[in-house]
């Protein structure tokens, strides 16, 4: 208890290190079976928590970004959500103190198949546990009991953050008020479930994964280079890779007979994506997230019966957003989601964009998403 409170007064400043890593008290039991014995989860934070202890929110990523969703004094490198979260920004830190989650089983400091197995002294690889969404939820739950936060006043995601905040908001109804869902699912969809599983053939057919035994640095990044690659083509639109690319050659490229590498600004553009992504991500983890995503069913917590699981709800609030041209997590989607929401009586204002940026619209399109998601969340405190 004591080191809880510790903790907790370490928060209520601005100055707050950049990522901080919360060593849970006790072994965390999984889903679908498995323990991870100390678990860690690193997560990052931007305000101050008030006395009342009730305007924190909780933010969960997607599969890919780490917990640094913003800028701080202490890294003032700009996070993947700069735009939206700061003081005077549409996620008010003069109002809010924001909690980033990093997802347990991802690379970037939680606990995960890339992180040292403390009973052995050696990295989990294959032998972490089986993964699921709910899992994530759980890790960020947890995070907020060491620091003395009971409740909170909004959970939002976007992507496999989108997924876990309405996991979050059916698992732990007493103790989240609203919610904010962006281009997420109540399931996995049998088009994203067959995408990630090429991606993850990918990564598997790769020599250097050895079976998922590759020593730390020297694992299946040609796989993994080639799954991000599919990803990003689904992360965006055909529309917007006309207006960006359209069929601008690369300056260096010569066209030579029986040259089959890169020729066009566009495959330019997914070798970088590809190159930063592979050299940063476990290969592992990669699989272990994407599995989680494919298995993600929030049926399941109503005995196979979506109204019946979204029926566990109490928001009072609710804000979803999705993109009409998101081929990935698409609209209907998001309209499922408000629409079973609304029938549990809560408050919900859905957004259908129709933005070219696809899935990513949430991370650039920032004329459509910044003036609903601001006044959405002064509206919770107004």
């Amino acid at each position: 208890m004591a080191i809880a409170l510790v903790r907790s007064t370490a928060l209520l400043n601005h100055n707050l290190p950049a990522t901080r890593y919360a060593e849970l008290p006790k072994p965390l039991p999984l889903r679908r079976g498995g323990v991870v014995e100390r678990p860690v989860i690193a997560y990052e934070a931007w305000g101050e928590l008030n006395a009342a202890r009730d305007n924190t929110v909780l933010l969960f990523t997607g599969l890919s970004p780490s917990a640094h969703a913003a800028s701080s004094p202490v890294d003032p490198k700009p996070g993947w959500w700069e735009h939206m979260i700061g003081a005077g920004k549409p996620i008010d830190t003069d109002r809010y103190f924001v909690i980033c989650i990093n997802s347990l089983g991802s690379p970037f400091g939680s606990s995960s198949p890339a992180s040292i197995d403390p009973l052995t002294g050696e990295r989990y690889g294959l032998s972490f546990p089986e993964l699921s969404v709910e899992d994530i939820a759980l890790g960020g739950r947890e995070v907020l009991r060491t620091l003395g936060i009971t409740r909170v006043a909004c959970v939002m995601g976007s992507s496999l953050g989108g997924m876990v905040s309405v996991a979050y908001a059916t698992l732990y109804p007493d103790a989240v008020d609203n919610l904010v869902s962006i281009s997420g699912t109540a399931h996995a969809s049998p088009f994203a479930i067959a995408l990630r599983s090429l991606q993850r053939e990918m990564v598997t057919s790769d020599p250097a994964w050895r079976g998922g035994h590759y020593p730390a640095g020297q694992g299946p990044t040609v796989g993994l280079r080639l799954a991000r690659k599919l990803g990003t083509i689904t992360y965006r639109s055909a529309e917007e890779w006309q207006q960006r690319f359209g069929r601008e050659r690369m300056q260096s490229a010569e066209h030579l007979g029986g040259d089959f590498g890169p020729q066009f600004e566009v495959e330019s553009y997914l070798e970088h994506q590809a190159h930063n992504f592979a050299n940063v991500f476990d290969a592992n983890a990669y699989l272990y997230l994407s599995r989680a995503m494919d298995e993600f069913d929030l049926a399941e917590h109503g005995d196979g019966s979506l109204s019946a699981a979204f029926a566990r709800c109490k928001l009072r609030h609710a804000l979803v957003i999705g993109v009409d041209s998101d081929m990935l997590f698409r609209i209907d989607e998001q309209r499922e989601i408000a629409t079973h929401l609304q029938a549990t009586g809560c408050d919900v204002e859905f957004h259908e964009f129709q933005s070219i940026q696809g899935h990513d619209a949430f991370l650039s399109d920032r004329e459509r998403f910044e003036p609903v998601i601001r006044a959405f969340m002064a509206r919770l405190q107004g």
